[in-house]
């Protein structure tokens, strides 16, 4: 929605963005290399592949992956850290979550990553799986279901019945740890959901929020900026309009020179998207999650915009960050680096971001626009009406808006417990989530200087005050709840 997704796992996000062969191979060298310092072993769980329809596919399973580490774990005691995997390979999860590790290393807790149904290599029908009907199994419900079932029969497993579960997630997989707190509280005694925009994908708020608020991290740092940028777009826009496309190929380094309006307008999205994700990871350090970027992206990124007079050169330049990180990319293809999608955040490229496609097509609401007014984007809308056009055309369903908003209560949740919203004010995708508490069990925690669940990430020594704290609060919260649910359960005996 994440968000940005980079197609090296195949993400939507994730989740995710293809940079061409030699960077895809860089990636996946590095991800290879990573996984098997790992303390996490990748394992199959034999799933059902519909839980509500027992005459469906005829009553068939799947393999659904999960990472599984017991490194700090009290066997048969000690809680279970459950990752409600999200829209990617879920190895790309269990390598950027490393504070989720630090936890259970304090709390001695078993740990397990899950990846999400039709993501990653969790494909309940192989290739075949994005085919229609086959694709109509991809539901929240299905994947809530998928973990309920697989915390149920683990437990059973590793005779750990007695264990308390806490659920983690970032992103969409904050918003599934919420369902799965709301859903499941009886197999789940809490949640922390970090960047979890569970109101925005729900159809409430304004569509107008997310691209002005990565204006605003821009503009947050350099008014200057901001208008830097407004005006190559507003250059663009005239280059377009006199269909100078040769120069717009010049200008750009693409690989292929524009022959149309609807080019110029890839164009621009592929543009906005590359500062939709230094906005979402604009992390204190340096990252290879989600491809590579330098610290403190945002700062890079002003300060090439500001690098000189030729706007349309800097432009270019600052799209480079995320695009051509290594430098080894000859040229920009407008068609393989991004394509439109029903998440105008991005969906990618691959298996993950067609999944993720028809995720944003069915019953998560990602109807944002930029107006060039309230952000410094160019004008492109994306309504309802245009939602189900496109997702009419493209895999034969009609958007439910506010379907979450009824499954999974929207913004009525006070009667609900137990749950942990943190969100970072450099994060697009906060003001779409729960900012202020709810009641002494559902805690909001706003992290000052913080990009996309930042507090998910392992400790760094660049990490700002605020996120130490808010590590803090989350854990002796998560340690409550334990205890809280170990109390319950004796008396339950």
């Amino acid at each position: 929605m994440n968000k940005i997704k980079w197609t090296f796992t195949g993400f939507k996000a994730d989740y995710w963005i293809e940079f061409g062969l030699l960077l895809s191979l860089h990636r996946y060298c590095s991800l290879w290399t990573t996984k098997y310092e790992s303390p996490f072993t990748e394992k199959y769980f034999t799933q059902t592949m519909d839980h509500f329809n027992f005459n469906s596919v005829g009553n068939g399973s799947y393999s659904q992956r999960y990472l599984i580490t017991d490194k700090y774990w009290e066997k048969g005691y000690g809680p279970i850290f459950f990752y409600t995997g999200n829209e990617g390979d879920i190895w790309d999860f269990a390598l950027n979550s490393g504070f989720i590790m630090e936890l259970a290393a304090q709390q001695r807790a078993l740990v397990i990553f899950a990846e999400h149904r039709y993501y990653g290599k969790s494909l309940p029908f192989g290739k075949e799986s994005f085919n229609i009907p086959f694709v109509g199994l991809l539901t929240v419900e299905q994947a809530l279901a998928d973990y309920a079932v697989m915390i149920t029969e683990l437990k059973q497993q590793l005779a750990a019945t007695a264990c308390p579960v806490i659920v983690f997630g970032g992103s969409y997989g904050g918003m599934l740890s919420v369902y799965m707190r709301l859903k499941y509280p009886n197999i789940v005694a809490g949640a922390l959901a970090a960047s979890a925009p569970i109101l925005s994908t729900a159809g409430l708020g304004d569509s107008r929020q997310f691209f002005r608020d990565v204006t605003s991290d821009f503009e947050s740092y350099a008014p200057e900026c901001r208008d830097a940028v407004r005006g190559a777009f507003q250059q663009l826009k005239q280059l377009g309009e006199q269909q100078e496309y040769s120069r717009i190929q010049s200008e750009f380094a693409l690989c292929k020179t524009p022959s149309s309006p609807k080019d110029v307008h890839q164009l621009n999205g592929l543009l906005r998207n590359a500062f939709t994700i230094m906005a979402m990871l604009d992390y204190p350090y340096s990252t290879h999650f989600m491809g590579s970027l330098p610290a403190n992206p945002v700062k890079v990124a002003c300060d090439t915009m500001l690098s000189g007079p030729d706007l349309l050169a800097n432009l270019k330049n600052t799209a480079g960050i995320v695009y051509n990180s290594s430098g080894l990319l000859p040229c920009f293809d407008l068609y393989s680096l991004y394509l439109e999608c029903a998440d105008p955040t991005g969906c990618g490229l691959g298996f993950n971001s067609m999944a993720w496609d028809y995720q944003a097509c069915t019953e998560i609401e990602l109807c944002y626009e930029s107006n060039n007014v309230t952000d410094m984007f160019p004008p492109m809308a994306f309504t309802e009406k245009d939602r189900e056009l496109y997702c009419a055309k493209r895999w034969a369903v009609i958007p439910r808006p506010g379907w979450l908003k009824i499954q999974y209560w929207g913004n009525a949740l006070s009667t609900a417990s137990n749950i942990i919203f943190s969100n970072g004010d450099l994060d697009p995708w906060a003001n779409g989530g729960v900012r202020k508490s709810l009641s002494s069990s559902l805690i909001a925690i706003n992290i000052s200087g913080g990009a996309h669940h930042l507090d998910l990430r392992e400790s760094n020594a660049a990490d700002p005050v605020s996120v130490i704290n808010a590590r803090k609060i989350e854990a002796d919260l998560i340690a409550q709840w334990v205890k809280m649910e170990r109390t319950r359960s004796q008396q339950s005996l």
